[in-house]
């Protein structure tokens, strides 16, 4: 009976370990590193976290969403609304993760003041991230938009555009490489660094640091108060993190807890 016990037991021991085995979705670059300093501070925890990287900014939500993920770290609110308005996937927020405001970039200019007419700027061809790159510059008073604070707005929400600026969309990954072909480029900070530019000295210009963007964690509806969610932002969370993100990131990304 002991030993049929002892198999019991280890049986469940078994179960209990594969069940805190979570897949975590991120983004090459900052997040993944981020994760990865996550995934340490979770096996110190108790909770097993398998790290998976991705090129777009699409596939980890599909992912979460086909259960290939349990969860991901890559995104900012508006940008997961968006993905859900047009998908109806049952995915939300559970944590807020860093915060850093985007900027715009330049190999020719040094100012937005030193932009010709007719100049040719790049941003994110998915909406919301268009839009941020829009917002940074209706901020600084390049362009109008119908309403500065829409996070959902396009180029046709353009109503005022004195220098006559030329928009070209392309995918946020393809971003950092068009600083070489056009005048001014919009590129997320994930994508950024990861090109080798540091947001807070080499962007021309940025957005205000207390926007809405701050990026989050993202879980499927039914998941969200299983008790490995709660263990996943503890871990996030933590102190470890927190000195990873001063000490290799130095104010780029900033944590948010």
């Amino acid at each position: 009976m002991r030993f049929l016990a002892t198999l019991a037991a280890a049986a469940l021991l078994a179960t209990t370990a594969r069940a805190e085995t979570i897949r975590v979705g991120v983004t090459a670059g900052p997040h993944a590193e981020i994760m990865d300093v996550v995934k340490k501070v979770g096996a110190e925890r108790g909770l097993d976290i398998k790290v998976v990287e991705f090129t777009d900014y699409v596939i980890p939500n599909q992912a979460l969403a086909l259960k290939d993920l349990e969860a991901n770290s890559f995104q900012h609110e508006p940008y997961l609304k968006n993905q859900i308005s047009k998908t109806g996937w049952k995915i939300v927020k559970v944590a807020t993760t860093i915060g850093s405001p985007q900027g715009v970039y330049s190999q020719k200019y040094k100012k937005l003041a030193e932009l010709p007419e007719g100049a040719r700027v790049a941003i994110a061809n998915d909406p919301s991230n268009g839009a941020r790159g829009l917002m940074i510059l209706a901020l600084h008073g390049l362009i109008k938009l119908k309403n500065p604070n829409d996070v959902s707005s396009t180029i046709a929400d353009i109503t005022d555009n004195p220098k006559k600026l030329r928009f070209v969309e392309l995918d946020a990954a393809q971003l950092p490489r068009a600083l070489q072909d056009v005048d001014l480029v919009s590129i997320n900070n994930n994508y950024a660094v990861q090109a080798g530019l540091n947001p807070s000295k080499d962007a021309v210009a940025q957005e205000n640091p207390d926007g809405p963007r701050v990026n989050i964690l993202a879980v499927r509806e039914e998941d969200k108060d299983k008790p490995w969610v709660k263990q996943l932002i503890e871990a996030y969370h933590s102190d470890q993190v927190k000195a990873f993100l001063e000490t290799r990131f130095k104010g780029t990304y900033l944590p948010t807890w």
